[in-house]
């Protein structure tokens, strides 16, 4: 284990859950973080971040920032990004400049370093659809969907015949395609990073998280994970709204067994050069997500708000194939989800959440944003 990690994006809800596992295990741990205002709705140090790790306020597309950063770091865990797959499509500069900018920055100073190893948060939206097979077993891998299919509210990807297909977990084998600025960003980290540990014999590693869900998400972010939305949503005694007809398939994972995977690629040599699907190795429907997490929060009454609508850049069906994590990580999701959700609520009691969902839509719907 490293002695001294730096944290990229520490302050937000996964760094604070990485940093607590390290600090744990005797690892001297340093946030970064700008603390954007989109998710750090108060001024200052989170309160949740763990007492024992020190928090540099700066910005990682700033190289001097960034080097005093890294002093005394033999590792670094690289999370600093924007993220959001909506405001990806119309926020493109400042997705980018943090996004491919910053990573970029944070390499150059890397190269003088005295660090060892690399870790870079990467996405399941990379992939754009997941992996699909027709009625025969024949896998689909390049699969997409018009906007004349999406228009007319035909969902579900089809093969080049018309005939239906069935989605099923996604390989890291599978071929990215991107189908958002924002999944072109972590794409671009992804291989930066890796293609700059090769280069420079940095051991680096890239994991692809899933949706990740748990305490400290940020609630008032209308762009953030989908079960904070909903949580917004039923905190403010509103349905959780819902695109499409809530049929979509999502592989949700705990806050907790995304920092474990963190934990472990730090010591595992057979994950250098790597991309590792992190989620749960399970699916659920955004739908019975939203209903699940209602009935934990006794909001079951509100019931959802379907929009029959599709936001451009979302895709349909992707789901974690966690495999290649068992062999190399020792990676085993450990949280259910009912047990997420429980501990998801308890953190949620008394909590005030700004709702801008309905405001985010009517943003996107005015920039044709959706369909």
């Amino acid at each position: 284990m490293p002695r001294h990690v730096l944290i990229t994006g520490g302050a937000g809800f996964i760094g604070a859950h990485v940093a607590s596992r390290l600090l744990a295990a005797g690892t001297a741990v340093r946030l970064f973080d700008v603390l954007h205002p989109q998710v750090h709705d108060a001024p200052g140090r989170p309160s949740y971040l763990p007492a024992d790790a020190e928090l540099v306020v700066g910005d990682v597309r700033d190289p001097a920032a960034v080097r005093s950063a890294l002093r005394g770091a033999d590792a670094v865990i690289h999370l600093a990004a924007r993220v959001g797959v909506a405001q990806s499509m119309y926020d493109l500069a400042e997705y980018s400049g943090t996004n491919a900018l910053g990573t970029a920055t944070l390499l150059q100073e890397l190269v003088d370093s005295s660090v060892e190893r690399l870790l870079v948060a990467s996405s399941m939206s990379i992939y754009g659809e997941g992996r699909y097979v027709d009625v025969a077993g024949r896998c689909h891998e390049d699969v997409t969907r018009s906007r004349v299919q999406v228009e007319a509210g035909r969902w579900d990807p089809v093969g080049a015949d018309g005939a239906p297909l069935t989605p099923v977990a996604t390989p890291e084998s599978k071929t990215p395609r991107a189908h958002s600025a924002y999944a072109l960003d972590k794409y671009y980290q992804e291989r930066m990073c890796l293609t700059f540990g090769q280069t420079y014999k940095l051991p680096t590693t890239a994991l692809r998280l899933f949706n990740v869900y748990g305490p400290y998400q940020a609630l008032s972010n209308p762009y953030t994970g989908v079960l904070a939305n909903f949580a917004t949503r039923l905190l403010n005694g509103r349905a959780p709204l819902i695109f499409e007809d809530g049929n979509q398939r999502r592989d949700f994972v705990n806050v907790h067994d995304a920092a474990r995977a963190f934990e472990l690629a730090l010591d595992s040599p057979g994950a250098v050069g790597r991309a590792i699907n992190i989620g749960s190795g399970r699916s659920l429907s955004v739908r019975e997500a939203a209903t699940r997490l209602a009935s934990v929060l006794d909001r079951s009454e509100l019931g959802v708000e379907v929009t029959g609508r599709h936001r451009v850049g979302d895709i349909r069906h992707c789901f974690a194939d966690v495999s290649v994590a068992q062999e190399l990580l020792g990676y085993r999701p450990e949280t259910d989800l009912d047990q997420g959700l429980r501990e998801l609520a308890d953190w949620l009691e008394g909590r005030v959440a700004v709702d801008g969902l309905e405001q985010m839509a009517a943003d996107l719907a005015g920039r044709g944003l959706t369909v």
